[in-house]
């Protein structure tokens, strides 16, 4: 005789609570681990969506400032101050005289193709006797890092150059050691204040990344333009983490159901077993 479906051992499994296996200690951990890791991914998905919005403002920031126009140097710079974030890489021109008997480089710096070398930062008189640091670009390391390189010479005489305003470099923002004990005539960080401590002058703040005029020879190596930041990879991550949110949630339902399901399957076929076993004599 068949049993009434509201009668079959199945059925009575789901009545008695097919779903109490969630309160075994395994379920409980699995629980607990998908409620951290819907609030965690929610997290990383607003923190990559922040690092989208600098990455962006960063890219707007450089590239209207490389397209503003050339401005003098004194108009953005002075002794003793700071070049802000807007004046970053603004374009600025100076009249004035290369000074390389007070020429230093600065160690530990690559060029373009990961090379090991020196930028060299020449000091520019300006006409009104106020120093301009100017990183004129990068040099190999030729006989190591203990000698001073040979450096190309500037032009002679009173000159116009042309170059991208930069802040003072510091280890947080660079990631480089101050070291000390350095030779003589290296530096590791480009700090205006320290060279106007060296020189004894007016050094107005921050540095020029010079553009122009070009090197003879092409030596030293005019360092390249500021590269655009990939912004649309942190908006593509802050997706990414909360489409992982939302699954968090998706896949405990369905490993659940599965469970439940494979549980009361295996009860059925039990319960089964058990009535068709002959009785014993």
């Amino acid at each position: 005789m068949d049993v009434p479906a509201s009668k079959h051992p199945s059925a009575e499994l789901y009545g008695r609570g097919v779903y109490r296996f969630l309160s075994s200690r395994q379920w409980v951990i699995i629980t607990l681990v998908a409620l951290l890791l819907i609030p965690t991914m929610i997290w990383l998905g607003f923190w990559q969506m922040d690092r989208y919005g600098e990455r962006d403002a960063r890219n707007r920031l450089v590239a209207d400032a490389l397209a503003a126009d050339p401005v003098p140097v004194e108009r953005l710079a002075a002794p003793g101050d700071a070049v802000t974030r807007a004046e970053r890489y603004r374009t600025v021109t100076a009249k004035g005289r290369f000074d390389t008997d007070d020429e230093v480089v600065v160690r530990r710096r690559t060029n373009a193709d990961d090379r090991v070398g020196f930028h060299v930062l020449t000091p520019f008189v300006l006409d009104d006797g106020k120093v301009l640091l100017v990183n004129r670009g990068w040099i190999p390391s030729e006989a190591g890092q203990t000698a001073f390189p040979e450096v190309p010479a500037p032009p002679r005489g009173e000159v116009t150059i042309k170059g991208r305003l930069m802040p003072d470099e510091t280890t947080e923002a660079s990631g480089i050691k101050d070291l000390e004990g350095l030779p003589d005539r290296q530096i590791m960080l480009i700090n205006s204040e320290r060279e106007a401590e060296r020189l004894g002058a007016q050094v107005l703040g921050g540095y020029v990344a010079q553009t122009a005029p070009e090197p003879k020879d092409g030596t030293p190596e005019r360092l390249g333009d500021p590269g655009k930041e990939n912004s649309a990879l942190n908006y593509a991550y802050a997706v990414q983490w909360w489409l992982f949110a939302a699954a968090v949630p998706v896949g405990w339902f369905v490993l659940a159901r599965r469970e439940a399901r494979e549980r009361a399957r295996a009860a059925a076929e039990a319960a089964d077993a058990e009535e068709t076993e002959p009785a014993a004599v």
